[in-house]
């Protein structure tokens, strides 16, 4: 079966909050708490994301990345008028390095192309992810606390390279 993208259901919260916390599994590797604590913690700070994301962009597509019909991650982005924003691309371990999220946000930046909009995202400043976004053409803009933003901008508004 193909990789889709659907838009969440409050069913999918249980599977959501599990993504949430194996993308803090390095994080909570360090802590000195129980496994029950570590539950709690990761639970409580799932919830909060959760409720300010749909606050905060209530127009956006928050939706789930599919493989076979199983959940496998989670894609939420931003359509505004000036740009593209991925509030937060996450995939499951299993399905990290693979590929995937390549192709997803080779998708993503397609609709940046055809609407001839740049594509934005916040990464932390210690993500390893940020030379993925490097190697697909994103570049640094500014930090913001423990983030930077990232910027991808479509071949028809790049600035012409110099002779």
């Amino acid at each position: 079966m193909a990789t889709v993208l659907r838009s969440i259901q409050t069913e999918d919260e249980p599977f959501l909050a599990r993504l949430y916390a194996s993308t803090r599994e390095t994080e909570m590797a360090l802590v000195d708490w129980s496994e029950e604590q570590k539950a709690v913690f990761l639970k409580m700070q799932f919830d909060a994301q959760h409720r300010h994301y749909l606050a905060t962009y209530s127009d956006a597509l928050f939706e789930v990345i599919e493989d076979g019909g199983e959940p496998v991650g989670r894609l939420y982005v931003d359509h505004r008028p000036e740009a593209i924003h991925v509030i937060d691309i996450a995939l499951l371990p299993e399905y990290r390095g693979i590929g995937l999220g390549g192709k997803i946000m080779q998708d993503v930046l397609r609709q940046g192309e055809d609407a001839g909009l740049p594509v934005t995202i916040h990464v932390e400043q210690f993500n390893p992810a940020i030379r993925f976004y490097q190697r697909l053409g994103f570049e640094m803009l500014q930090g913001e606390g423990l983030h930077y933003l990232m910027r991808w901008r479509p071949q028809s508004t790049a600035d012409p390279i110099p002779i």
